[in-house]
Order: C-alpha cells, then structure tokens, then sequence
C-alpha cells in the first residue's frame, strides 16, 4: 500500500466506510514479509521494540539506526510501514532531519510523541515527563514543513491521559491537529475515554493496543482508524527462545515432533524471505539445471 493510499485508508477508516487497519510489530524485512503473506496491509517499526531487540533502549537509538532498519524492510516488503520517531530526536531542528531521513526509507508514515527529549530510558518502566503544550505543536508544524510528500502521514501522540489529565489530552490532540498532524494517538485510562474520544477529535484516531485484548474490529466500531500492536511479536518470539534454550540446556539431546517442527520451519525460512525469486535469478545464469 502506497502512502496516497494508506493516508486515504485512514481517512475512510476514521469515518467508518473501511475497516480499521492493523499494524503488527514488524522489526525486520522476514518478520514484514511474513506479516505481509498472512495477509496484513500494515506493519509498524516500534523505537521501544527495536531498543529491546538491540539490548540499549529506545532512548538510545540513533535516528540513523531507525532510519536503516526502515529502509531495510521498505526494501523487502510492500507493508504501510508506520516508523515510531518517538521524541524526534531532539528540539525541532531535530525534527527536520528525522523527517529527511524517515520519509527516504518508503514507510508511509512517522509517529511523534510529547514526551521530554532526549528521551529518558525509565519511560520503558512507567515514568514519562511531557513537554508543553507550544513545544509539542513547534515540533509538529516543524514536521508538517519539511515533508516532501504530503501524504507521508504524521501521527500525533500525547501521553496526556496518564501523566495530566484526559481534559489536558483532549485540548493536546486538537492543537496537534491544528498544528498539521494527520492522525491523532493518545492513550485512554478508562473504558469511557475510549468511547468518549473518537467522538470528541477531529481526525484519524490512533490506536496501541494488542490484537488479542481489543480486536480491531471492536476499535473499528468506537471510531478508531489504525490499531497498532507495538509488542505481541516480540514477546512471543522471545518467550519461545527463551523456552527453546532452556528445554535444549536441561535436555541437549532431543527428538520428535518439536524438533521436526522446527526442521520444517526452517525449510520454510527461503520463501518467507523471499529467496525463490534469487533462486531462479541463479538458475538462470551461474547454476542452470539446479
């Protein structure tokens, strides 16, 4: 999906005329293309997943490094890939150069929070400090400036909710949206905000939730256009690592089913990446008749 495409979805989306979108964590171009081939339209790079994955902490990822992991699976994946720009890297300056880089990788779109930069590491355990209100939309109109492409999406978010007050989120995401955002994300405390809140902003509503606990359809139906799932593949993926390793150091030698599952996935692994079209590239120059 295109970025005209992805930017009209959500309008459409918003209003109830498509169905909700949903984004998987896609870290990765296999774990893009996998989502991809299940039939997903949209995936999202989560800065917190990625400062996990690379064992330093969203707070210390580099806008070159997101940028590089974005282009990766841009490259192997036609996935709307939404990029979390968490804080922006900085004051608004800052914010112009992530918009260079961001919008160069072919995602459709960019995430920018208002929450203080740099970006503190205890934000992974809870404790958030927001920035005014005039820094947040000095940032935006910022962002909204230097895109090339209009229809590159920008996604306002706000931890109000949590850290002021839902009155102080509401009057957040209409300034944001004032400012230039094309989409607004903040997250509800209570099931009445959640009703409450796509009826109060208006723009795309902007979703962080898990598949699992609120399905999208159920989001669709209160008026939110994207529901982005920033966590459910890691944790599985890691969790069943860690179950893996344990199994094999408490029992190295092991047979049946599990080890022919795993034998079988791996034979898999050439498709989902995508390594049959390289294949073929071979076959037909430097090893015919394979």
């Amino acid at each position: 999906m295109n970025r005209a495409a992805f930017k009209a979805r959500l309008q459409a989306a918003a209003t109830g005329q498509q169905p909700t979108l949903f984004a998987p964590l896609t870290l990765d171009p296999l774990t893009a293309r996998i989502a991809e081939g299940l039939g997903f339209e949209s995936g999202y790079l989560s800065g917190g997943g990625l400062g996990y994955q690379l064992a330093v902490s969203e707070a210390l990822l580099t806008v070159d490094e997101l940028a590089a992991y974005a282009r990766s699976i841009c490259r192997r994946s036609s996935l709307a890939l939404v990029i979390d720009g968490g804080v922006g890297f900085g004051d608004p300056v800052h914010v112009a150069r992530m918009m260079w880089e961001f919008e160069a990788t072919g995602a459709v779109g960019v995430e920018l929070e208002d929450q203080v930069a740099p970006k503190r590491v205890s934000h992974h355990r809870g404790v958030e400090h927001l920035i005014p209100l005039e820094e947040m939309v000095a940032k935006i109109r910022v962002a909204v400036e230097q895109r090339r492409d209009p229809d590159f999406v920008l996604i306002a978010r706000t931890g109000a909710c949590r850290n002021e007050s839902y009155a102080a989120a509401l009057e957040r995401a209409e300034a944001y949206r004032e400012a230039g955002a094309d989409a607004i994300m903040l997250f509800p405390t209570e099931e009445e905000q959640w009703v409450d809140a796509p009826q109060r902003i208006d723009a795309p509503l902007v979703a962080m939730a898990m598949m699992d606990v609120r399905p999208p359809q159920q989001l669709g139906e209160l008026g939110y256009a994207l529901v982005i799932d920033p966590m459910s593949g890691q944790t599985a993926a890691v969790q069943a690592v860690r179950d893996l390793y344990q199994r094999q150091l408490a029992t190295p030698t092991q047979a049946g089913a599990d080890v022919r599952d795993r034998n079988r996935t791996y034979k898999q692994l050439s498709s989902w990446a995508g390594l049959d079209e390289l294949y073929e590239i071979e076959r037909a120059t430097t090893e015919p008749g394979t």
